[in-house]
């Protein structure tokens, strides 16, 4: 029981080092608020309200079609103006997309003459000139298309192919963004506080104190891991019920008391790589540096953004050994899928076998440590 107590009361006093710290609060509270609502509503990839332009010099039933299928949330609504209006509008950024609809359009279609449509892209705005192109290539070509079957018969294709958008039936880049955010800021914030918690005591001098009282290496370090998980932990689930399902309306199939279970076990072990990472640093600009060179990896080759089936085999295979590939791929099968335990046991146990061992290698890194400043 004195290994217990002395575990407690170091964590609190972790809490109460922590309350004591406006920085990191604010670190805290923006990373899972308002970081959470910029990153899934502030850059969206998707098009969105896209301003564009169309010349009708056909002045067609096609062309008043093709004109009337650009409309919200994808694209503003279009702007009808002369061919000479184009090159002024796009010089002053008022469009990113001009369309000119040449004129006879509609009868060089039915004729089959295969007219030219003529589009004009501020390429300027990559990312939606990107896609833009291809959706407005889209458009057209279907309303063409569904024009010339209402207006002359047509053999039915042998095969037609039916989707299915499964988890996120209106492919919302909201949803999928703010869980991702969620899932990297638990990672992030857990190393930073527990290797700021470390540094912060080495540069205050309190480590020294903590050498001279009946305590041991073990329990210093399981207090600020139980700690910061806590508060991280905390953090995570205000986020999800309140930001995400509250404020964005994202829907999460899965239980939420499943991740949570799951997140802290991802807690235990990337609290003990933010102490690791803490033994190595003797000040906070030298371990940004180096959390910067442990996040990114962690974060980019986790399979978050990228499926991990698209990267290289050896990058897959050496991203085993780390905790945010499991957590990932447990995470996205609860939140997005509804997957219970029987599904993602796996990911739990791989979680847990890779936050004993980095828990040990920290412990012992924070052993020599102590036992060279003692």
């Amino acid at each position: 029981m004195r290994y217990v107590q002395n575990i407690y009361r170091l964590g609190v006093k972790e809490l109460q080092s922590l309350w004591r710290d406006p920085t990191m609060l604010l670190l805290i509270v923006y990373a899972f608020s308002l970081g959470i609502y910029v990153a899934a509503t502030g850059i969206p990839e998707t098009l969105h309200k896209a301003p564009i332009a169309i010349v009708d010099e056909d002045q067609s039933p096609l062309s008043t079609r093709i004109s009337g299928a650009f409309y919200p949330p994808h694209f503003n609504r279009p702007a009808l103006v002369g061919l000479h209006d184009i090159d002024k509008g796009m010089d002053a950024g008022s469009y990113t997309f001009a369309l000119d609809i040449p004129p006879d359009f509609q009868r060089d279609v039915l004729a089959r003459r295969q007219p030219t449509v003529q589009l004009n892209i501020d390429a300027t705005r990559m990312s939606q000139a990107f896609s833009g192109g291809g959706y407005i290539q889209q458009i057209v070509q279907g309303q063409v298309a569904e024009f010339m079957t209402e207006t002359r018969a047509s053999a039915p294709l042998p095969a037609d192919l039916a989707l299915r958008a499964r988890f996120n039936p209106n492919l919302t880049q909201s949803w999928f963004a703010s869980l991702m955010e969620i899932i990297n800021n638990v990672t992030m914030l857990s190393i930073v506080l527990t290797g700021a918690a470390l540094i912060r005591e080495r540069e205050h001098g309190t480590i020294e104190h903590l050498l001279v009282m009946p305590v041991t290496p073990f329990e210093i370090m399981a207090s600020k891991v139980w700690a910061m998980g806590l508060v991280v932990l905390a953090a995570c689930a205000f986020s999800l019920i309140v930001v995400v399902q509250g404020v964005l309306q994202v829907p999460i199939e899965g239980s939420i008391l499943l991740f949570v279970a799951g997140a802290g076990l991802h807690l235990f072990a990337t609290t003990s790589m933010g102490i690791f990472l803490g033994t190595i640093a003797r000040s906070m600009p030298q371990f940004g540096l180096l959390l910067m060179l442990v996040l990114m990896p962690l974060q980019m080759l986790s399979g978050g953004l990228t499926p991990r089936e698209s990267m290289p085999e050896i990058v897959q295979t050496i991203m085993l050994v780390a905790p945010t590939t499991h957590f990932v791929r447990m995470a996205q099968a609860i939140l997005y899928r509804g997957a219970g335990f029987d599904v993602v046991w796996p990911q739990f146990l791989a979680i847990v076998a890779i936050g004993v061992i980095f828990f040990a290698i920290a412990l012992a890194r924070f052993r020599k440590t102590i036992g060279a400043m003692a």
